[in-house]
């Protein structure tokens, strides 16, 4: 295991690579430092499943969450992931059910490989990324149940779009995440999932989830219009993000095997301005 470890440069040049701004340096050091906090927790509990040599995860992931219960009891926490949190979840009022949640979808990620349908895989992204949403939410004190639930379609559509992106990398790990009925579907088998460049039947099953991202990206963009000041600057910066990587994925024609596709830092930015500019500049509910 590591020491918990990414210190804090390390977890900057990670969300670096995240297709959408993590903690945007326009943003005021205290609401990065947080945000950052919240990120590197995710991203130390992803790495315990995702990284070789670190043992057994399953008993990790156990750690993770003892150590979580000791944040929430008012001791103090022995992993450095959990520790970043104490500022952050004492200032911003965040339960500990979403970082649970985070967790117990890792713990999924060792027992469950494969996913039928899309519903099986809307339901692990219940816990694997609508926790984050709803924790960014808490930390800009916006957290009300019609927000939480428009967050929960970007952050649903964020991890499709991730799976989409990584085909090759999560086959590589063992896993897959686009739904075997859509696999078959399009005649595909995991053999499709291996190799150079990606088969046309398999382009045609990462367009199709990339379409139903696009959906839920849509469905949850009022989220912008209902907040204001930095929280919707930030949370236009992840709706961008989205949008910014689908056009990425649908201008390399939905090759993703031996490959990146990234969004570039200039689409990213032009989505980003034009959904502030569409829902203008005006103050959205408290």
């Amino acid at each position: 295991m590591s020491s918990g470890g990414d210190d804090a440069r390390d977890v900057a040049l990670k969300a670096r690579r995240e297709n959408f701004p993590v903690a945007s340096r326009l943003l005021p050091r205290g609401y990065r430092r947080h945000l950052l906090a919240v990120y590197g927790f995710a991203r130390f509990v992803d790495d315990i499943g995702d990284e070789p040599g670190n043992g057994d995860p399953l008993r990790l992931l156990d750690t993770v969450e003892a150590d979580l219960h000791r944040l929430y009891t008012g001791r103090d926490p022995y992993l450095p992931a959990v520790r970043e949190l104490e500022e952050t979840v004492t200032l911003c009022s965040i339960p500990a059910a979403p970082f649970h949640r985070l967790v117990e979808a890792n713990r999924r990620d060792q027992t469950v490989t494969r996913y039928t349908t899309f519903d099986e895989l809307l339901d692990y992204c219940e816990l694997s990324a609508n926790p984050v949403g709803h924790i960014v939410l808490h930390v800009f004190g916006l957290a009300a149940p019609d927000r939480l639930d428009l967050s929960d379609r970007v952050c649903t559509a964020l991890q499709i779009i991730e799976h989409c992106q990584d085909v090759g990398e999560d086959y590589a790990r063992g896993r897959i995440y686009l739904p075997k009925e859509d696999l078959q579907r399009f005649g595909c088998t995991e053999a499709d999932l291996v190799g150079a460049s990606t088969p046309g039947r398999l382009r045609d099953v990462v367009a199709l989830q990339a379409e139903r991202a696009e959906g839920l990206l849509h469905e949850g963009d009022p989220l912008v219009a209902s907040v204001s000041g930095l929280a919707r600057f930030a949370i236009a910066g992840y709706l961008a993000g989205g949008h910014a990587t689908i056009a990425a994925l649908r201008q390399a024609g939905y090759d993703v095997l031996g490959r990146a596709v990234r969004p570039r830092g200039t689409r990213l930015a032009t989505a980003w301005l034009r959904i502030l500019a569409r829902r203008g500049l005006g103050r959205g509910r408290p």
